[in-house]
């Protein structure tokens, strides 16, 4: 008798950036066949972007703070990030030769600051193993009801491909260049699975009333640096930037989601700058009670409080006239001067979305309940998290998660 082998188990993975290429990985290890689909000409384009200025990959802070950092979703996204956190991760950075280090801050980068070379040596290591990469492919579905018969549309016209399993990792609803587009929502929504609708997440915001045009023109795209900021139950220290409709920056995208969500429910939301967050609240009081004689109020406030530039004219611009010169209200507004936004700026310009496939229409290995074979991972998932690793760290982990649980689907069907 002859024995005819059983054809290998072939699966798609649509979306090349960490969380597919991650998935991929799991896929060839466990000797299942793998084809990779972009709609973009080349792979790891939003990941490359994230690598301008230093590719900050994971954080090295320990374990129970980090994942505090996914909020609401800590307890849903833990399974992941305990199987491949931040040492593991820069484990396995190691293993593609690229070497991290952890900053003063915290934040863990690769030795020479770079993406594109340890997506090179990932990208090289994939097609060994024997992954096929599809470049400007564009999926826009199935193609049947009941199998993964899958659409693509692609320069030479549209073309239909069956697998045996779907990874999609196919990021959220921003940065629509570079394939983020959220266009797969009425598709997942078309097959049952449960969609919350995509927001801006570690986003900039619109000033209520708008800047003076003599405030924009001095100050628009400054830092502002050292300063606290405080809103609700969100306190942190850092620095951000004056853009010519409001403000942006990493201490803004570290508030966004409470900010976003206050302006959802009432329509704005008003938070308070600390300009000296190293000085007490009676420091500042003395400081500017202080006699200044004949100086102008801007040189006293520069040479007894150091406030000058940017922070001084935040100071000028949203104090009304009259507080300026009432020392009390002056140093209040110096420990807490409010400013108010209205909106979020348009999801296609932020760095990342929250909402997405809902994780109650998955199960625990981020396979969808109503898609037997279909695995989802990534940013279009519904969580979010703020910058300085944890996005990055978390689209690894589920990657990984969601390959794996697809290699052990297909061992059950075997």
């Amino acid at each position: 008798m002859t024995l005819i082998p059983a054809p290998t188990p072939r699966v798609a993975v649509i979306g090349a950036g960490p969380a597919g290429l991650m998935a991929a990985e799991m896929l060839l290890a466990r000797g299942v066949a793998v084809d990779i689909f972009d709609a973009m000409a080349s792979a790891g384009r939003k990941f490359l972007l994230a690598g301008i200025g230093g590719l900050n990959l994971t954080h090295g802070e320990p374990a129970e703070p980090f994942l505090a950092r996914y909020g609401s979703r800590a307890g849903t996204l833990a399974p992941f990030i305990e199987a491949f956190g931040s040492d593991a991760l820069r484990a396995w950075c190691a293993g593609l030769g690229i070497d991290t280090f952890v900053g003063s801050s915290g934040r863990v980068f690769p030795t020479d600051m770079k993406a594109a070379p340890l997506l090179r040596a990932w990208l090289h290591r994939l097609r060994s193993g024997g992954a096929t990469l599809h470049m400007r492919h564009r999926w826009t579905g199935w193609a049947a009801p009941d199998r993964h018969l899958l659409a693509f549309d692609t320069p030479g016209g549209p073309v239909e491909r069956e697998f045996d399993a779907v990874v999609l990792a196919l990021g959220g609803g921003s940065w629509r260049r570079l394939g983020s587009d959220g266009a797969w929502v009425p598709l997942l929504e078309a097959r049952g699975l449960p969609v919350a609708p995509l927001r801006p997440s570690n986003c900039g915001f619109h000033v209520a009333r708008g800047w003076t045009s003599f405030f924009r023109e001095r100050h628009a795209g400054e830092p502002v640096k050292t300063i606290g900021l405080s809103f609700e139950s969100f306190r942190q220290t850092g620095e951000f930037v004056i853009t010519e409709t409001g403000i942006e920056g990493s201490l803004v995208y570290a508030a966004s989601s409470f900010l976003r969500d206050a302006i959802e429910a009432r329509g704005c939301a008003t938070f308070h700058l600390d300009l000296l967050p190293g000085r007490t609240a009676e420091w500042v009081a003395r400081e500017v009670a202080h006699p200044r004689g004949s100086r102008s109020l801007s040189t006293h406030l520069k040479s007894r409080l150091g406030l000058h530039g940017v922070k001084a004219g935040l100071l000028h611009e949203l104090v009304p006239k009259a507080d300026m010169h009432d020392a009390a209200k002056l140093a209040s507004c110096i420990k807490a001067l409010p400013i108010t936004v209205d909106a979020p700026r348009p999801i296609d310009e932020v760095i990342s979305s929250a909402g997405g496939v809902r994780f109650d229409g998955l199960d625990a290995g981020l396979g969808a309940r109503a898609v037997p074979g279909l695995f989802l991972a990534g940013e279009m998932l519904d969580w979010e998290a703020p910058t300085g690793g944890y996005l990055l760290t978390a689209c690894f982990a589920m990657g990984r998660a969601a390959g794996q649980a697809a290699a052990d689907w297909l061992s059950s069907r075997a």
